[in-house]
């Protein structure tokens, strides 16, 4: 490839950023406690706070957001909200 080549990934970008936006905005829904469901399966959504979640236990899913049939996982960091209060 060239120097005056440039790859154009406005495509892969636009679908990144509505992916990015509509994850932040259910994760937004659930912390709010406003009843969601689960994008794939329709299933409710259930939200695992860190005092719920054992970290001795390899069992015991992390603190996050999940759905009954595994498809919506989103693992939330809240050692960094803590670090913020």
């Amino acid at each position: 490839m060239s120097d005056t080549q440039k790859l154009d990934f406005s495509a892969i970008n636009d679908t990144t950023e509505k992916s990015f936006i509509a994850q932040k905005n259910l994760i937004k829904r659930v912390l709010k406690g406003t009843p969601s469901q689960c994008p794939e399966c329709q299933k409710p959504l259930t939200l695992r706070l860190p005092s719920q979640a054992n970290k001795h236990s390899a069992d015991t899913p992390p603190a996050g957001i999940f759905c009954a049939k595994g498809c919506t996982d989103i693992e939330l960091d809240m050692e960094a909200v803590n670090k913020l209060k």
